[in-house]
């Protein structure tokens, strides 16, 4: 097990990508033996929000929403421009995603991803197809963004290039970590 310690100064890259089309797939079917609902969280309070943001990101330094005030947090989530999707299965949440449209015409996937139990139960192509069209028929949505960094899963950037999303830019960063990360829990 490899613990990389809070107050470790990393290097990380982050990748910009695009889609300025809507994807000629169809809407994903659940895969099978799986009875999963997607819900959409109206109005929901931060400590929700924290604790998928925490429960997907932990062993990638998702760390940054922390540092905002709770106020800022529950300004962004209350937005009607900002959609909560939540993945439940089995009675607990397996993943979720955030749609943002504030800005005219762009809809980001500010936030995606499946807890550590769920990878590899093919519920994430599910999800990210889920996510992709359900953010292309918010109304004037001109283009989708998202943004991955190394940090992150590290099939992250190809699944979002294989389900239609194209590298714009790159941004090299370090960071200090806040919290330990424990390396060994993130698969192959």
């Amino acid at each position: 097990m490899t613990i990389v310690r809070a107050g470790t100064e990393v290097d990380y890259t982050i990748t910009f990508l695009e889609m300025v089309e809507r994807p000629s797939y169809d809407w994903p079917h659940m895969p099978a033996n799986i009875a999963a609902s997607l819900l959409h969280a109206e109005v929901p309070p931060v400590w929700y929000f924290l604790s998928l943001y925490d429960a997907v990101g932990r062993d990638y330094a998702w760390e940054d929403m922390h540092e905002l005030p709770e106020q800022t947090l529950a300004d962004m989530l209350h937005d009607p421009k900002v959609e909560l999707f939540t993945l439940i299965n089995k009675g607990w949440p397996h993943g979720f995603f955030l749609l943002d449209t504030r800005e005219e015409g762009i809809c980001d996937l500010a936030y995606f991803g499946l807890v550590p139990e769920a990878v590899g139960s093919g519920l994430g192509t599910f999800l990210l197809r889920t996510a992709i069209l359900t953010g292309w028929d918010r109304p004037g949505v001109e283009k989708m963004t998202v943004n991955t960094c190394t940090l992150d899963h590290p099939r992250a950037l190809q699944m979002y290039q294989k389900n239609g999303f194209t590298p714009v830019r790159r941004e090299d960063r370090t960071r200090i970590l806040t919290r330990d990360r424990n390396l060994a829990r993130i698969p192959d």
